[in-house]
């Protein structure tokens, strides 16, 4: 007798980055010369510092668990971050410390939604949110965007998404996958639509906060729009901008009542956090930040290398983004003069077995036609993979 899965299971697909990560890594173990552009995290390491942290934390034998909401000593950090560099001030009843982000961001759907409520997102998104959205009983209501509009919304755009059932709005800035920014301007703009729903929840997913070169100071619509404050919550973690992707620290801030039902989701799944992770974390926190501007100068450098070799294939179009370490090359064109090619997935396939080089298919991001290449790699290798695209491509 086979075992069914839950419809729950069933209406959710895995996760496209990391069906080609693996795919990838299967294809170098079997002696494949693999190049990946397809992974989402730094290729840095760890700070020493933040290391020492957390030996320190194992030889002194914390090792136990902590209050499912993270330690006292890393939430006084995480509010000490918010006020230092945001101009956010959190009590500590009001932040959440997850195994992740990610599951910062599921804590807060599941707290948060109930059969039929809708969630906005706009495209294209991070290919996890709809999927989180379907498990709480939720619908994804996608607002489309390309690369002419830079992959932004407006204000008219998300006020005619809005209705009766409307409970989330998703803002990713700096954004997976297009690395694309918005303004303050832009920001305020969509806030002075969201006044007017107060009973919508606004998720502002700032992960990628510290990797931003587009001019003007990061701002989250929370900055933008301070009268916001009572339905925002501000997620973000030290994946991305301390390299510690494998540590799964995140965490969540806003009102206290839904941090509150948030704490208690997250106390009968995972329960709290990983104690030397936390240590370490926090370590990041208050810690030398010297390393993120270097890093994200590194970042630039590659960004500006891989859009200029992408703009000279033939079919691909390609605008420059404003952070994280991803572009998101428009391929339409490759795909249709390519007899024998219907869809971005055949060609990322085509890629990986003809070129040796991954990346991910724009449609698991809502974006059929693009597709993601990460730069969170070294030049060598970002040298080495648009040689063979070219080729491939030609």
């Amino acid at each position: 007798m086979e075992v069914k899965p839950s419809h729950r299971a069933q209406s959710v697909k895995p996760s496209p980055t990391m069906a080609v990560s693996a795919k990838a890594a299967e294809l170098k173990r079997a002696g494949r010369d693999i190049l990946s552009l397809a992974a989402g995290e730094p290729d840095f390491d760890t700070p020493e510092h933040v290391k020492a942290a957390a030996i320190t934390a194992i030889n002194d034998g914390f090792t136990k668990y902590t209050g499912v909401d993270g330690t006292p000593e890393l939430k006084a950090a995480i509010a000490e971050k918010f006020e230092r560099e945001n101009d956010l001030r959190f009590a500590p009843e009001q932040i959440l410390v997850s195994s992740g982000c990610k599951h910062s961001i599921y804590n807060l759907m599941q707290a948060l939604l109930n059969d039929g409520d809708e969630v906005i997102i706009p495209a294209p998104y991070w290919v996890s949110y709809p999927d989180m959205a379907r498990l709480a009983g939720a619908a994804p209501v996608i607002i489309r965007t390309d690369i002419a509009s830079r992959f932004k919304i407006t204000a008219e755009q998300l006020r005619g998404a809005l209705g009766k059932r409307s409970r989330l709005v998703i803002l990713n800035s700096p954004s997976n996958p297009t690395g694309a920014v918005y303004t303050r301007a832009e920001l305020e703009n969509l806030g002075s639509v969201l006044v007017d729903f107060p009973d919508v929840v606004i998720a502002t997913d700032d992960i990628y906060e510290h990797i931003l070169w587009s001019g003007e100071p990061f701002a989250n619509i929370l900055n933008a729009v301070p009268q916001l404050h009572e339905h925002t919550v501000v997620l973000n973690g030290v994946s991305k901008a301390y390299a510690m992707t494998g540590w799964r620290i995140g965490y969540a801030a806003g009102p206290a009542s839904l941090i509150a039902a948030m704490k208690k989701i997250q106390s009968q799944s995972t329960s709290n956090p990983t104690s030397i992770a936390q240590v370490a974390a926090a370590a990041a926190l208050n810690g030398d930040q010297s390393s993120l501007r270097e890093n994200c100068d590194i970042f630039k450098h590659r960004h500006d290398f891989l859009i200029r070799e992408l703009g000279r294939i033939d079919g691909v179009t390609v605008e420059p983004s404003a952070g994280t370490f991803y572009t998101f090359p428009d391929l339409s064109g490759v795909i249709e003069r390519a007899a024998d090619m219907n869809d971005d997935i055949q060609l990322a396939e085509y890629l990986l077995e003809h070129a040796g080089v991954a990346g991910v298919p724009g449609s698991g991001f809502g974006a059929p036609g693009y597709m993601r290449f990460s730069y969170a790699t070294s030049m060598e290798i970002l040298a080495d993979a648009t040689a063979r695209l070219h080729d491939a491509l030609a």
